[in-house]
């Protein structure tokens, strides 16, 4: 009897101090449309979010088929993230399907956008991700909707945008710093379709294609000869392909032009967590690596 009363005695204060600590909040479940999204959108939301990616890693966002499980994920969700632009052309079937009230922020709404000429048609390109620079304006919107979901935990978002802004920052500089050097007529290499156009334009490097804006689209014979030649009369000396995208062709025009093989890149997709891409910071300064490499090196 009186070692159970001990035992209890012993026990009061430590219930007492467990029974005083507050019951944690309970995450936002949020979903984003693809990795390099959802990657941003955990930046800002920390510990306070729950981010489903709708389209996987390695994964193409144009080709993307959603699944029953992608349905069910979008019906649960509490705010739900685009990059917009055109990207995700299968989310509004996929927002019918899942029963999903609520409205997608479209997080590139903002952005000073490129446009082109593509099959007669004036396009946008949604590949805005590829500048650090135009992902401050999706972390600005990413941290405006989930404060306004989750007004409690905005102090947070506000800190955790503005941390990884500055993360931003850094990527910016550190891809001038290996641009910067390489002389202009030096800093263009071939890929699988037309994904850099905001890299380029922020770095000024010249990144060829067969393909155009989506992977959907195809090349037709005399937009491939019309390349090679292009190629040759430009001496593009590196080919690279994407994650994401099948190879074959960029390694056909290669074939074609003699260029060389530097690599693979990470435009659209990060990589598994084993991979050299699983986060943005990563994929960036990895796609910086290889590009400025390949292009120092035909230099």
């Amino acid at each position: 009897m009186i070692s159970r009363r001990l035992l209890l005695s012993a026990a009061l204060p430590v219930l007492m101090t467990l029974s005083a600590v507050p019951a944690s909040a309970e995450t936002l479940k949020v979903v984003a449309s693809f990795t390099v999204l959802a990657d941003v959108v955990r930046q800002v939301g920390g510990d306070h979010v729950k981010v489903t990616s709708l389209v996987g890693p390695n994964g193409d966002p144009h080709e993307f088929e959603p699944s029953p499980a992608d349905a069910k994920a979008l019906n649960a969700a509490e705010v739900v993230f685009v990059s917009g632009e055109g990207l995700e052309g299968w989310m509004d079937r996929l927002i019918t399907a899942s029963g999903y009230k609520g409205r997608p922020i479209t997080v590139s709404e903002g952005i000073n956008t490129r446009t082109m000429e593509e099959d007669g048609k004036t396009v946008t390109d949604p590949h805005v991700w590829n500048s650090p620079v135009n992902v401050k304006v999706w972390v600005a919107n990413i941290e405006k909707a989930l404060s306004a979901a989750d007004a409690d935990d905005a102090a947070a978002y506000k800190a955790n945008a503005e941390n990884y802004t500055r993360k931003l920052d850094e990527l910016d500089a550190y891809a001038h710093s290996k641009f910067d050097k390489i002389a202009d007529n030096r800093r263009k290499v071939l890929t699988s379709h037309d994904a850099f156009g905001y890299f380029g334009r922020e770095y000024n490097v010249r990144l060829l294609a067969p393909l155009g804006l989506s992977t959907e689209s195809e090349a037709s014979a005399a937009d491939v000869s019309k390349l090679i030649e292009q190629i040759k009369q430009e001496h593009v000396k590196s080919y690279f392909f994407e994650n994401s995208n099948d190879p074959r062709l960029v390694k056909q025009v290669a074939t074609a032009t003699g260029a060389e093989p530097g690599g693979e890149l990470y435009v659209e997709s990060l990589s598994d967590s084993k991979g050299p891409a699983p986060t943005y910071e990563k994929m960036f300064r990895y796609n910086v690596d290889q590009l400025s490499a390949a292009m120092a090196k035909s230099s």
